[in-house]
């Protein structure tokens, strides 16, 4: 199969941006960021792994392999606070922060969320986090932003996040055309990131264009584009530069303060019998660990129980019919468990939910295609 993969210029989106002065940023309770300190955790963090997932911050995962760090008073020796493997630093607020890595070749190392609710078309947005670069950085960059998404960015390499569009030329031809994604909220370029003695704040106004939902915060440039420069003084043992985030901020300037956040429903009736399935409950592959992407329905799930004291529902798990019928009922019930803990671990008492697993026996789309198989692997609410 031949392919052609062409690499094009940033793409310049248009979008309203400004750039906001430190002290015209206003933190209110209106954060439209889940777990913004990331002081909410699974697990206290034990290790600096390279080739790592982000599993234990509540709410906050990475897009690509490139593997952020995490960093509470609660950690172990290397990824402890204030002093850990990459420096010493003192939280902006809290007892927590993360770390990101923008090396000099293209490995880079991002933090995702997915917002409370979609934004508000024609609405202002303050978009807003603070960095402190590491004590281990021979350098430093300008280029730290946030892009703002309607949908999940994600790529299964560890180098620069970019959009790649694969289309099909003839039978067995095809063309990738990738691009760089433009940050709407970036960092001036000519000021650079380089204070390893506080925190820096990275900031901006956006109106948005209607239903962005995701979060990404990261270096989107090429090492060359970024505007780098030399940090005096340190002589670090890592090529590039390294920061710690904390304090992640994103409000709407003008919408009614009276108006409730716009989270969807989670279930459109509380009718007994009622089910529906729970579109973003994601798992590691064959295994039955909650990935954080399913934080915000997870979320909105427990809001829901919270909101509905004498509600009972039962968590139901569903395979593609890949592997032994066995090993699909084990694992289904597994899943189904492992959401059922999550919610008990929130305060939902036990006496009000019930696991069970399905298996492969359930089927709502064919599993011929992966597409189908996909749909078919699912965990499901139903209102007892």
């Amino acid at each position: 199969m031949r392919c052609l993969f062409l690499i094009l210029a940033v793409i310049y989106c248009g979008f309203l941006v400004a750039q906001v002065p430190d002290s015209a940023v206003v933190w209110s309770d209106r954060n439209e960021v889940y777990n913004p300190s990331f002081e909410q955790y699974t697990e206290c963090p034990r290790k600096i792994d390279a080739m790592g997932v982000l599993t234990i911050v509540e709410g906050w995962y990475q897009p690509t392999a490139g593997s952020a760090d995490y960093f509470n008073r609660c950690g172990a020796r290397v990824c402890a606070v204030p002093d850990n493997k990459m420096g010493s630093r003192v939280p902006h607020s809290g007892d927590a922060y993360c770390g990101v890595y923008c090396s000099k070749n293209e490995y880079r190392e991002y933090l995702q969320t997915e917002l409370r609710g979609s934004m508000r078309k024609g609405h202002r947005y303050q978009v807003a986090f603070w960095v402190a670069l590491s004590h281990r950085s021979p350098m430093a960059v300008a280029s730290l932003g946030a892009l703002i998404t309607p949908n999940r960015v994600v790529d299964t390499g560890d180098g620069i996040l970019m959009y790649r569009d694969r289309k099909q030329l003839s039978d067995n031809s095809y063309q990738t055309i990738s691009t760089y994604y433009n940050p709407q909220i970036i960092n001036p370029a000519n000021r650079l990131l380089d204070s390893i003695s506080g925190w820096q704040l990275v900031s901006g106004e956006y109106v948005s264009q209607g239903d962005e939902k995701f979060l990404t915060i990261g270096n989107f440039a090429p090492f060359s584009l970024s505007g780098s420069g030399e940090v005096n003084g340190l002589v670090g043992d890592i090529e590039g530069a390294y920061y710690f985030i904390d304090d992640v901020l994103v409000q709407c300037l003008d919408c009614d303060e009276n108006q409730p956040a716009q989270l969807p429903d989670t279930v459109p009736s509380l009718a007994k019998g009622t089910t529906m399935i729970l579109e973003n409950i994601f798992f590691e592959t064959n295994k039955s660990q909650l990935l954080q992407q399913s934080y915000n329905e997870l979320q909105r799930l427990i809001q829901l129980l919270n909101s509905n004291p004498s509600m009972r529902v039962a968590i139901i798990g569903h395979t593609d019919n890949q592997g032994k019928k066995a090993y699909n009922q084990q694992l289904s019930e597994r899943r189904a468990q492992s959401v059922v803990e999550y919610l008990q671990s929130h305060g939902i008492k036990s006496s009000r939910l019930k696991y069970m697993g399905m298996g492969d026996s359930q089927p709502i789309d064919s599993n011929d295609t992966a597409e189908g198989r996909a749909r078919n692997r699912r965990v499901a609410l139903e209102v007892l």
